[in-house]
């Protein structure tokens, strides 16, 4: 791959720069030219570092925008070759584990290195195989290589975990030490193949655990790229481990094998839930799940509408709505309820769907044919039950023939406690509800199993606090025009799910997420120099 130019602008979810924006657009079409050129090989997995091939067989990977390009060929792992893996990572950790994690940091921070340098050709596979707009894609990598370099100094502010406590007496020593568990198993979700991965894979190999690292099926490409990032940064071999394949089998492997230590999991509910329980066997061991969420936007009379509308309309549409952070239910006070959807489908009108790597689309194709079902469904439903103010179709003339396009929808008219309003649908989806009053707008945006994200919209800076005092999630956002419920960045805003969205209530991007890849050992030293006496052993002992 090519080497990015360090004078292009950095790319995030909430900011694109408009100086050398002409430059980055530039250099982003010739990597795309560079990557289409590389496609349609055959990629093994690659275990202890050596490549691996299946006697499984192969399977094909085509891009959501045009199903006859075919991306490659990847390998149908088993789960012989889980067990060779976590074996791989248990006999890495021998040496990994115990290396000073100043040492361990040098070679992650290589690899952000590698993500920045690397960023373009990243972004441009990534707008292929994932259906990203290219300012997505850029986002989505920088992301990447901040994370990695986020956590390294997360670790270095903490005295990698080592902490100094009290003493109860002369010439005792008490220390608390963090250490890795051993082998984490990582499943990354299609949505963010890069950052997500990425940030699951940072978080277990800084606290000094070694990984099997196994990408969703319908972006082994990406995930490949990323374990490339880690490896030609000079990680040992065995550290991280590559496999593909389907999630059954594999995740059933990775899930109940005792020599897996922690398990990191991004998907939906239902998958994260069945892992948890699994993963709670023979004795319960740490996993860390995102599970994404139904979030809501709360638009009050005292709202600026203009940035309220901007705000639902880019969370809602974004990647097309393909983010755990979607904004997929809004509730509006009525008084500016009819003027806020009128504004919010004028947005919805001007969004351009097309070709994912076309300088100028907002939203490109959904990921798979089940999605395209998904929003079929939720469509006729709204058709029934409520109003399709806009949207609701599939895409399928001219250069969308070949694709899983669909326009952006905007729904109402519907019960609130509809499942349009409860179920993640996980596609370019949005409810829309008006509402008497901020309690009501809390008490609705509330009753939900999910806790991910929500935003709120108010010119009252009373309201804004009467929203962060009640809202039940665990990334919220007020007033914030270039997403209502999306766009957290590390170091800036932690990404935790609470009630049905996570397992931990410590979330990514933050302060505690490294953290919760090490478990915690007590250690007491005294010297022989200072032994208490006997009497004072004695009131010790019946103390305790």
């Amino acid at each position: 791959m090519a080497q990015a130019e360090q004078t292009l602008p950095k790319v995030t979810y909430a900011a694109i720069p408009t100086d050398q924006l002409d430059a980055l657009h530039s250099a982003y079409e010739e990597a795309l030219g560079r990557v289409r050129g590389q496609l349609g090989g055959s990629y093994p997995m690659y275990i202890a570092g050596r490549e691996v091939r299946s006697e499984s067989g192969e399977f094909e990977v085509s891009a959501p925008s045009n199903r006859d390009l075919l991306l490659g060929r990847f390998q149908k792992g088993t789960p012989e070759h889980a067990r060779q893996a976590i074996d791989a990572a248990a006999e890495a950790f021998r040496t990994w584990g115990r290396m000073p994690h100043a040492e361990r940091l040098v070679l992650l921070r290589a690899a952000a290195d590698n993500f920045r340098a690397q960023k373009l050709d990243l972004s441009a596979l990534l707008s292929i195989e994932a259906g990203k707009t290219r300012m997505e894609a850029l986002g989505e990598v920088e992301e990447a290589a901040d994370l990695i370099s986020t956590y390294c100094d997360y670790m270095e502010e903490n005295n990698g975990y080592i902490r100094q406590m009290d003493s109860l007496m002369p010439g005792e020593r008490n220390v608390s030490v963090l250490k890795p568990l051993g082998v984490w198993a990582v499943v990354a979700p299609f949505n963010f193949p890069v950052a997500l991965a990425t940030g699951m894979l940072a978080g277990a190999l800084v606290a000094g655990n070694t990984v099997v690292f196994k990408p969703a099926s319908a972006t082994p490409y990406s995930g490949l790229l990323v374990y490339r990032m880690f490896a030609e940064a000079g990680l040992p071999d065995g550290v991280l481990n590559f496999i593909t394949g389907g999630g059954g089998a594999i995740g059933d492997e990775l899930a109940t094998n005792p020599k897996v230590a922690g398990m990191v999991f991004t998907g939906s509910r239902e998958v994260g839930s069945d892992v948890y329980k699994k993963f709670a066997e023979p004795y319960a061991r740490p996993c860390i799940t995102e599970m994404g969420g139904k979030n809501p936007a709360i638009v009050t009379a005292k709202a600026d509408l203009d940035k309220a509308a901007e705000g639902v309309m880019r969370s809602a549409f974004g990647y097309t709505g393909q983010k755990c952070s979607a904004c997929s239910r809004v509730y509006v006070e009525r008084p500016v309820y009819d003027q806020f959807l009128q504004m919010l489908v004028e947005r919805a009108k001007g969004v351009k769907v097309g070709e994912p790597t076309e300088k100028d689309t907002f939203m490109g194709p959904v990921i798979n044919e089940k999605s395209v079902e998904t929003y079929l469904t939720a469509a006729d439903e709204a058709r029934r039950d409520g109003e399709v103010f806009f949207g609701g179709n599939r895409l399928t003339e001219e250069h969308y023939a070949n694709g899983t396009y669909v326009e952006p929808a905007i729904v109402g008219n519907l019960p609130v406690e509809h499942r349009l309003f409860r179920e993640e649908l996980f596609v370019p989806f949005v409810a829309v509800a008006p509402v008497d009053s901020l309690d009501e707008a809390l008490r609705l945006a509330n009753d939900s199993e999910y806790g991910l994200t929500a935003g709120v919209y108010s010119e009252d800076p009373s309201e804004v606090q009467q929203f962060f005092d009640n809202i039940e999630a665990g990334v919220t956002y007020a007033n914030r025009r270039g997403g209502a419920t999306t766009g957290a960045w590390p170091g800036a805003q932690s990404f935790c799910g609470w009630k049905g969205s996570g397992s931990t209530g410590k979330g990514g991007l933050g302060p505690y997420y490294v953290a919760q890849f090490l478990r915690e050992q007590s250690q007491t030293v005294i010297t022989e120099e200072s032994k208490p006496d006997a009497e004072r052993l004695e009131v010790e002992a019946a103390g305790e």
